[in-house]
């Protein structure tokens, strides 16, 4: 590992996570993009949204820099991502974070708001099964205003297609091996360089005990998102993103 981030530099962990989500996800700004372009679009430039599973608020920072009218909750369990969350964003009053585990059916009691225009979310709901994200997005579907979206941007492979996602496998593993070699920090060494942190080694800690080393969730098809988002009450949905592996599915109320 070459990559060294000391102190309360929150900064320096903001961008530290966002070059290790890119060694994964090269197209990740583009995604972003796209997703802020269909808030705009549908709900306006000052949207009062909801970063769910927010990790370090990646998105709540590409929405606050794009719109200064805009307001974002963060909700996350990982205390750690939180913890680098709450530094970096210290004295922003467009943005609060709420600690909650998406999984327990009472986590929306703990929201400052009924509703809002948009949820945002991004490479997080892979942790959940079908039946718990089913659940989810039913609540999700309470939370969105009449009129406003939920956009979900995921890993939502198809299984339809084994020889483009075997030859796609082997060109992005070549590609992140070629950046290893010139010193990419991984998701594994990113978090032994978070343990060794004086201010984070506890909420990492206590991290790896509510979540171990994997998610052990799956991975289902955009299609399947944007049918369960009709069943839970959103009037359209469609993917309006996709790479070989990825896609980001919208539903709008």
């Amino acid at each position: 590992m070459t990559e060294t981030v000391v102190g309360a530099d929150w900064q320096a962990w903001q961008n530290s996570w966002d070059r290790q989500q890119e060694w994964y996800l090269p197209d990740r700004e583009e995604r972003f993009r796209v997703m802020l372009d269909m808030v705009e679009a549908l709900v306006g430039p000052a949207p009062r949204v909801l970063d769910l599973a927010c990790g370090t608020g990646s998105i709540s920072d590409r929405l606050l820099q794009r719109f200064p009218g805009a307001e974002s909750v963060g909700v996350d369990l990982d205390p750690a991502l939180l913890a680098i969350a709450e530094g970096y964003f210290a004295g922003e009053r467009r943005v609060r974070f709420v600690r909650a585990d998406l999984k327990d059916p009472e986590w929306t009691a703990k929201l400052p708001h009924a509703s809002y225009d948009a949820v945002l979310t991004a490479t997080a709901l892979h942790w959940l099964h079908s039946g718990e994200l089913r659940g989810l997005y039913g609540q999700i579907g309470g939370l969105v205003r009449e009129g406003g979206v939920f956009l979900n941007a995921d890993r939502m492979p198809d299984e339809a297609t084994p020889r483009i996602n075997a030859a796609d496998r082997a060109f992005r593993h070549a590609r992140r091996d070629e950046a290893k070699a010139a010193g990419a920090v991984d998701w594994a060494e990113w978090w032994q360089l978070a343990a060794a942190d004086p201010l984070l080694a506890a909420p990492t800690a206590e991290r790896f005990e509510i979540f171990g080393e994997h998610a052990d969730g799956e991975t289902p098809s955009a299609a399947w998102h944007a049918q369960v988002l009709r069943e839970s009450g959103f009037e359209e949905a469609r993917t309006v993103w996709s790479s070989p592996t990825d896609a980001m599915v919208l539903g709008l109320k």
